[in-house]
This record gives C-alpha cells, sequence and structure tokens, in this order.
C-alpha cells in the first residue's frame, strides 16, 4: 500500500513485525547521502517510522556484505538481527531487494546493480544469512523494489555476453534487443539458494517508464537526480 509521511510518499509492506519501504520522488524527497538534504532526510526516517537507528552503507557496485554495526562502510549489502533499526540501500535504476527471516528475526537490504548481480550479491547475502543465523531458506521472504527494467535497461552486448559465460545465468533469458534484464538474474539467484517462489514479491515498476510513481532515475534524468531509499525494520 502507499502511505504519505509529512507529505512525502512511501510504498510500504507489512508482515506482523516486519515493515518494509521504498521511498519515491514524491516532493523531491531525496536520500543522497553526499548532501546535507539527504543525511537530514536519512535522520527523518527515526522520526518518521519511530526507529530508533538508520543503517546504510557507502555502495561501490560490489558483492560486500556487512553486519550492521552502526558503521558507514563500503559495500552493498547489510544485515541485522536488531529490532527497531531501520538498514537500508540508496537506488536511482539499479534494484533494491529487501529479504527476511520473520521466523528468526532477520533482516538485509541489497543494492543489485549490474555489477552486483553479475557477483550475485543477493545470492550470497542469503548465504551469509542461512549459515550464520541457522535460518531455514524456506523461511526467507524477498522484496524487488522499482529499478531499471528490461522494458528501459539498454545494455551493451559485451557485458551481457560475459554474464552467459557464468553458470547459473546460462540458460535463462535476460538480454534481448540490446536490454537487460536484471530482475531475472536476481530471480535465478534466489532459486539457486532455495528461496519458494511463492516468497517472492517483485513491485514490478520500472524507474523509467512508470507513470504510476515519481521515481528518481539516473538514465532518465541524467543530471540532478537523487537517491530513493528501500529499507526494511523489525518491530
Amino acid at each position: 500500500m502507499n502511505i504519505t509521511v509529512d507529505n512525502y510518499q512511501f510504498i510500504n509492506f507489512e508482515d506482523d513485525n516486519i515493515r518494509i519501504n521504498f521511498s519515491t520522488a514524491k516532493n523531491n524527497l531525496d536520500f543522497n547521502m553526499s548532501t546535507s538534504e539527504g543525511i537530514e532526510n536519512l535522520e527523518n526516517i527515526k522520526k518518521w517510522f519511530q526507529v530508533e537507528e538508520v543503517g546504510y552503507l557507502k555502495q561501490t557496485h560490489s558483492d560486500k556484505i556487512y553486519l550492521y554495526d552502526g558503521i558507514v562502510h563500503e559495500g552493498d549489502a547489510i544485515i541485522t538481527d536488531k529490532p527497531n533499526v531501520a538498514i537500508g540501500v540508496f537506488t536511482a535504476d539499479c534494484v533494491p531487494v529487501l529479504i527476511y527471516s520473520k521466523d528468526r528475526s532477520i533482516i538485509a537490504a541489497v543494492h543489485s546493480g549490474w555489477k552486483g548481480t553479475f557477483l550475485e550479491i543477493v545470492y550470497k547475502t542469503i548465504k551469509r544469512i542461512v549459515d550464520m543465523y541457522s535460518v531455514d531458506v524456506k523461511d526467507i521472504k524477498v522484496y524487488i523494489g522499482p529499478h531499471n527494467r528490461e522494458c528501459c535497461y539498454e545494455f551493451g552486448k559485451d557485458i551481457a555476453e560475459k554474464f552467459y559465460e557464468k553458470d547459473i545465468y546460462k540458460n535463462i533469458k535476460f538480454y534481448n534487443n540490446g536490454k537487460l534484464n536484471l530482475e531475472a538474474c536476481i530471480l535465478r539467484q534466489l532459486v539457486k539458494i532455495g528461496v519458494l517462489k511463492e516468497n517472492i514479491k517483485s513491485l514490478n515498476i520500472c524507474t523509467f517508464c512508470n507513470d504510476r510513481y515519481e521515481l528518481f532515475s539516473y538514465r532518465k534524468q541524467k543530471v540532478n537526480y537523487g537517491r530513493m531509499y528501500s529499507f526494511i525494520y523489525m518491530k
């Protein structure tokens, strides 16, 4: 469902004590951590959603995964088992993936651009959760947020061919007419690790061409684009 906080719009989902939110660009809500406005809005998450801490990373298009410790590390996935701590990732076309185990009270946020997807960061994050916290992968649930989808994501054939060289991606159709389907690759990672199909929810929203929400898009806006913050927390 959609919720409005201080005239800002968020796409919101709830599962008992789990809260999932994808920010939008309505009223130019910007979470660029390199600006004072972005930092202020990240701080505002605390009062807007009644959480004690807000966690995020300096994203580097890597497969580096961190347990939340209050430090802004360089990486692209963050995990915590702490309640009342919102952890999230910044996007403006890349794929935000929010993950949780309700049974074991573990949450994670992943930034998966083409490099992170190539490196299988979603698979690696879930494996870390399963191994560290003895989570049954069948309890894992996943939300895939707004991103530059296959309808609009123009991508070079030379790099796409490198994806096909990886065993995990060899037998799926994810590149067509010069467009890359990152979600198809992420879904393959989820299948590989054993996440149940019914536990995967895609918002099916393209940052470039959708007309339902105001969203930031690096490829569409080119300059002066902001960042959206996709986050998850436990009450």
